[in-house]
């Protein structure tokens, strides 16, 4: 099927520039060799001008909380792309330096440039700096949600309840993945250079200034198409039947693992929701799924895209919530612990030592235990806006899908946006609140401590 046209957005007025080598996909968001529909949009451009397509991706170092355990995953699905793509006949090049500066040192030779999309402040400026600076056309192709963003709506969504029949409208139609354009002209043989030699990660890791302290998770969670395809397939035959009762279990293993592959842009959403509605699965479990994968993913994107300037800051919050916040601010806590603290997992309460242990050694938590990791930050920091901070420096730092549009939603989730007030209390306000007795009426955390400490001892061996 042909590019569902609501997803093709020109970045400047220029033209095809004459003379040139090749057509370039500069690849960011969207890292993978399959269901892209940015790479396929450039392979029709590559037909159209009789030129080979070169593909290039810039890995930088000089990013907040940038981490060995991010890079290596990272590192480790670019690897399985590199290979993909020249099965395709098609040249990666991966440099070491900042994305928008890779893609202009490549522009020069370009006829069209190509790229995917982001929705964080840093990829827009990416791509308004090289729109404005590349010498030729330059098309954004979304890939990475399954409605685009403008298409469901022009403005910031107040819940998922608003954005819900609005996304409804349209994903019938945009649940279509591209056809693979054939490649007419291989550039694998192109005299440009190939980059960093992707063949060791470690030796490419070890060259970049990285927080060590956060160490790669490779043997519970590898990086890759292959390893999201395999994790997938086990989560449909096993774990998809029961989904919708089972996914708020904190000790069960009904969770597909996705996030993270999606994050990096390892595997295309609409891929995703088609595998899982071709699935052997009631159809309340299939339909819960796809409520998670792009209703409520997809008012995280909407948060980010409409709130460009205050999305990762406290001041993002409904103003229920920050003035509800404020009246308790000075409440009494009974519990207020430092930083250090919160990291190392030593509070009193064993459960949430576990879910931080879980996000520390492993890169993931249960969602679940998200919430109540994050509701217990609020009720055990000094103020709502100091808890605020921690909780985006703990989200970003150690998971492996942090640092993306669902982090800064859901943190702000805990503290009001897209959420209603409730009941009035101390500290919270009319935040929602939970509690350890719910979370022992509701689950079986005990179970989900012994969950971690087995997770957490594959980790640690590796």
């Amino acid at each position: 099927m042909s590019l569902l046209p609501d997803r093709i957005q020109p970045l400047n007025d220029k033209g095809v520039q004459e003379g040139a080598r090749y057509v370039l996909y500069w690849m960011e968001q969207s890292q993978r060799a399959q269901h892209n529909p940015a790479l396929e949009r450039a392979l029709h451009h590559a037909s159209e001008t009789g030129l080979p397509l070169l593909v290039v991706c810039g890995v930088t170092d000089d990013f907040p909380e940038a981490t060995l355990r991010h890079h290596t995953f990272l590192l480790e699905g670019l690897q399985e792309t590199k290979q993909r793509l020249a099965d395709r006949g098609l040249k990666l090049v991966v440099r070491e330096g900042a994305p928008d500066d890779v893609a202009l040192a490549h522009a020069g030779a370009a006829a069209v440039l190509v790229t995917d999309r982001g929705y964080l402040r840093h990829q827009k400026q990416w791509r308004a700096r090289v729109a404005e600076e590349a010498p030729c056309r330059v098309e954004q192709v979304e890939g990475d949600v399954v409605v685009p963003v403008e298409t469901v709506t022009d403005k910031a969504e107040y819940a998922a309840r608003t954005i819900r029949p609005k996304i409804h409208e349209h994903l019938e139609r945009c649940l279509q993945l591209p056809e693979p354009v054939p490649v007419e002209t291989p550039s694998l043989d192109l005299d440009i250079d190939s980059g960093r030699s992707l063949d060791d990660i470690a030796a490419v890791t070890d060259q970049m200034d990285l927080d060590r302290g956060v160490g790669a998770v490779s043997d519970l969670y590898p990086g890759g198409v292959s390893e999201a395809e395999a994790i997938l397939d086990d989560f449909l035959a096993e774990h998809l039947d029961g989904y919708d009762e089972n996914r708020n279990q904190i000790h069960s293993h009904a969770v597909s693992h996705m996030s993270k592959y999606l994050h990096y842009g390892q595997i295309s959403p609409v891929w995703l929701a088609q595998q899982v509605r071709r699935a052997e699965g009631p159809e309340s479990d299939i339909e819960s799924y796809i409520e998670e994968l792009v209703v409520r993913r997809e008012l995280t994107m909407n948060h980010v895209h409409f709130r460009p300037d205050t999305y990762d800051s406290y001041t993002c919050l409904p103003e229920w919530a920050r003035e509800s916040l404020a009246e308790h601010a000075d409440d009494e806590r009974e519990y207020v612990y430092s930083l250090d603290e919160l990291e190392g997992g030593t509070t009193h309460d064993p459960y949430w030592n576990a879910a931080m242990k879980e996000m520390r050694e492993t890169g993931y938590m249960h969602n679940y235990m998200r919430m109540y990791w994050g509701k217990k930050i609020l009720e055990w920091s000094p103020d709502p806006k100091t808890a605020y901070d921690r909780t985006l420096r703990l989200n970003n730092r150690y998971f492996l899908d942090g640092r993306d549009p669902n982090s800064f939603a859901n943190v702000a989730w805990v503290f009001g946006l897209h959420d209603r007030g409730w009941k009035e209390r101390p500290v919270y306000g009319k935040v929602r609140y939970m509690s350890q007795g719910g979370l022992d009426r509701k689950a079986d955390p005990d179970a989900y401590v012994e969950k971690v400490d087995r997770l957490a001892t594959v980790a640690q061996s590796a």
